[in-house]
């Protein structure tokens, strides 16, 4: 590492509560029970009412308490899911919440009944996306059953899984690991600690398989249940809704990205065996370090400043807003045992602010999830003063910022570095948008084929294993051999648990991105205050609404190729200097 973890950032969640034993996270349930039951007391089975608008300004109070009791519940728990503390008053946040939202449910179900809703602003936004749900809803008896089990279905299964992979230590060169430590190996210069790092993993996850398949099978059937019932014609398709996006674009973009598989990972991994001396890779090789790149350790001061220089150059505005994050204590920066994996920006609720969970182990890509995180930090805060109900972007645009505010630094970075330099940046960036756009969408692959194949019955751990390994093969390319261990590394993958779906949103957000990016340079008049005005917005406005301002259109099937023609524009460049 870079530096020791005591000399990384670690956040204060006081901006939330002082302690989970505190008087005020207790004061806040009973007010939000309080406020919950009067609320369900004055509205119930009287929608809409003479004051819609004042109505749902009240669901909105009592929902950003829970949202305030629920992040900091989860925020603390994402810091070490193998505290039984933590994680008991994690689960009694839960259960508390759920039951204190179950006076709550009516609400939505009853606005979703009216055949029309009156005007209610500045809540329209909010209404017409409610309104997209109003053909997959139950009756209001199921719906509030499938509310009331959650917190013993898909919630608890899912915190099974975070606090195994947590709690798992990965015996490696006579050393016990975290998780997150092995994998960040597998990016190592040495190739044999790399190989040891994979075979490390696919041992661990290999003995704990059973487990993490009966996880995927339950959550998997769970979520048929839920579809049948809700009449979703496809196991995505309430994804897509939330997202705010038709199936038909999704298609689209996952189309385009393995009709370009071929120009794009594969024409790329195999310049890399070429530059490795390999004959083909494995697995481990995927994120191995290019010959005579250093990868020199950052500090955090460093990676700091060169985030912010980034984004000041862009917008000083921009860079003002991401600074709050470094000069108040919102950031959790260092790797440490029974921390959640990973990276995230966590928008907690407007009345705070965001908070930002990182494992930085002082490399380059470390300083670009910096960036990234950072982006989606600088956007929730912008957004924030639509309110908790409408500050919430849809997960496609919800990754704008983030890869923008990464672009922003690779560009920086690129356009300083010298010429041997260069190429290696440019490598460096080829293989994070692969992992973001490629990698992605067999994620999204993946997920398809075991959602579909789950509704005919259990799917064995050795076939979930044949599923991964056939997306893998078809994405990575001709370059790669797989060795038996890597058929269990679909186990790790937290948003197959958490986010059903959720995987095609950085492939979209990162072609976005490219088709934004484009446009900036290209001098579009007033950029800089369109795109903040863009983040601004939060979940007021769909894609189409967002981008108009810019020219650009994802409904447009040429839309996906502009930005996969970037990635292939640098590999060319590669191609060009090999």
């Amino acid at each position: 590492m870079a530096e020791t973890a005591s000399a990384l950032p670690a956040w204060d969640l006081s901006d939330l509560y002082p302690a989970p034993d505190s008087p005020e996270v207790e004061a806040d349930f009973k007010r939000a029970e309080q406020l919950a039951v009067a609320f369900e007391a004055r509205y119930a089975g009287k929608l809409p009412g003479d004051d819609l608008a004042a109505a749902i300004a009240e669901y909105e109070r009592i929902e950003e308490i829970l949202g305030r009791l629920g992040s900091y519940a989860g925020l603390l728990f994402a810091g070490d899911s193998t505290d039984p503390v933590l994680g008991k008053f994690y689960q009694t946040v839960s259960e508390r919440s759920t039951a204190i939202g179950s006076h709550m449910l009516f609400f939505t179900l009853e606005l979703n009944r009216l055949a029309e809703v009156p005007s209610a602003e500045p809540y329209g936004p909010w209404l017409r996306d409610l309104r997209v749900f109003r053909p997959h809803q139950l009756s209001d008896e199921v719906e509030k059953l499938l509310h009331d089990q959650s917190v013993t279905g898909s919630a608890a299964w899912s915190r099974l899984f975070d606090e195994t992979t947590a709690g798992m230590r990965v015996p490696f060169q006579g050393e016990e690991l975290t998780v997150s430590a092995t994998l960040n190996k597998l990016s190592d210069q040495d190739r044999s600690v790399r190989e040891a790092a994979g075979k490390a993993i696919g041992a661990a996850f290999g003995e704990r398989v059973k487990l993490f398949s009966l996880i995927t099978n339950t959550l998997a059937k769970d979520k048929e249940i839920n579809d049948i019932w809700r009449k979703y014609p496809r196991p995505g398709s309430y994804r897509n809704r939330s997202n705010m996006v038709e199936d038909e674009v999704v298609d689209a973009l996952v189309t385009a990205v393995r009709g370009s598989y071929g120009r794009l990972s594969h024409r790329y991994y195999t310049m890399k065996a070429k530059w490795l001396g390999l004959p083909k890779l494995q697995h481990w090789d995927r994120n191995a370090p290019l010959p005579r790149d250093d990868d020199k350790l950052i500090s955090w001061d460093e990676a700091r400043e060169r985030v912010l220089t980034a984004y000041g150059a862009f917008s000083p505005d921009l860079a003002s807003v991401g600074k709050r994050f470094f000069d108040n204590a919102w950031i959790d920066a260092a790797p440490t045992p029974g921390k959640s994996g990973g990276a995230f920006a966590h928008p907690t609720v407007p009345s705070a602010h965001p908070y930002l969970l990182l494992n930085y182990h002082g490399r380059t890509r470390d300083v670009m999830t910096l960036a990234h995180e950072l982006g989606h930090g600088v956007h929730q805060i912008l957004a924030a003063e639509k309110g908790y109900l409408m500050s919430g972007t849809p997960l496609t645009l919800a990754e704008t910022a983030s890869v923008f505010g990464e672009m922003l630094t690779f560009r920086a970075l690129l356009d300083a570095a010298a010429p041997a330099q260069r190429r290696i940046m440019l490598a460096s960036k080829v293989e994070d948008m692969l992992n973001t756009v490629v990698r992605q969408i067999a994620f999204y692959q993946f997920e398809s084929k075991v959602h579909d194949e789950r509704r005919t019955g259990e799917i064995l751990p050795e076939r979930l294993g044949e599923i991964w390994m056939d997306v893998q093969t078809e994405s990575l390319g001709p370059a790669f051999e797989f060795t038996p261990e890597y058929n269990v590394f679909w186990a790790y993958i937290p948003h197959f648990i958490h986010s059903p779906f959720y995987v095609y949103a950085y492939a979209f957000g990162d072609c976005l991105v490219n088709a934004l990016y484009a446009v900036f340079q290209g001098g579009h008049p007033g950029f800089q205050a369109k795109y903040l005005a863009m983040l601004r917005a939060g979940g007021t406005k769909r894609h189409k609404e967002l981008l108009a301002p810019f020219g650009l259109d994802a409904s447009d099937p040429a839309f996906w190729t502009k930005g996969l023609d970037v990635i292939s524009g640098f590999i060319d460049e590669l191609e060009a200097a090999s």
